[in-house]
């Protein structure tokens, strides 16, 4: 599933710019992470970056007030199961840009194609907890969804772009370049003016903003 973002790697997070440059426009991605997160505690702390989501979400979760989330029998790292961790992006620097944007402030909302979504992939939740990775795989942030909405294309609103926090934050760039993403990743479709779009707002609920 994708998520867009046109900012280089000199806007993004820290060491940004000993990355390559993107050389293409593309959407943000809700990707799942190979990582068995949600799986049973024994199966994610048998795999060291599961290990790693692990402590984040035990520190996450206490400092975001989210302590009754996901509690299961048990102590210490295996008394909780995390929610799902994904990356933004389709490539380790498209997830650092929009994962720097998050952190910043600036991004507040991400868009994906509503036919990448089905019974095997449902839609994000209002009230869902999701771990953020950075481009190498580590987790970084911890946001809840705000809202959820389902729209065409040509019908998302110039607040929703704006809280996007990309380009230049008009609908004009916010168009360009999903209908250039868009247009390149769809599988089995082709781009159309008017298909479905999920417009999903978030909070960042840790780290928190200082």
């Amino acid at each position: 599933m994708s998520h867009h973002d046109d900012r280089g790697p000199d806007s993004t997070n820290e060491g940004g710019a000993d990355r390559a440059p993107r050389d293409a426009r593309g959407d943000e991605h809700r990707a799942a992470s190979d990582v068995p997160v949600g799986e049973s505690p024994g199966e994610v702390e048998s795999d060291p970056r599961g290990e790693e989501i692990l402590e984040f979400w035990e520190t996450a979760r206490v400092r975001a007030g989210e302590g009754k989330v996901g509690v299961v029998t048990g102590f210490g790292i295996s008394a909780t199961v995390p929610p799902p961790a994904w990356s933004f992006g389709d490539n380790p620097v498209l997830a650092d840009g929009l994962l720097a944007a998050v952190l910043s402030g600036d991004k507040t909302a991400t868009s994906s194609s509503h036919w990448e979504y089905g019974a095997d992939v449902p839609l994000p939740q209002v009230g869902e907890l999701s771990i953020i990775l950075d481009g190498d795989g580590h987790p970084r942030a911890l946001i809840r969804t705000t809202s959820v909405e389902v729209v065409p294309f040509d019908q998302v609103t110039a607040d929703f772009a704006a809280a996007e926090g990309e380009d230049d934050r008009t609908l004009d760039s916010w168009r360009a370049g999903h209908r250039e993403y868009f247009s390149r990743v769809l599988v089995g479709q082709e781009f159309r003016d008017d298909m479905p779009v999920v417009c999903e707002r978030f909070e960042l609920r840790f780290p928190r903003q200082r």
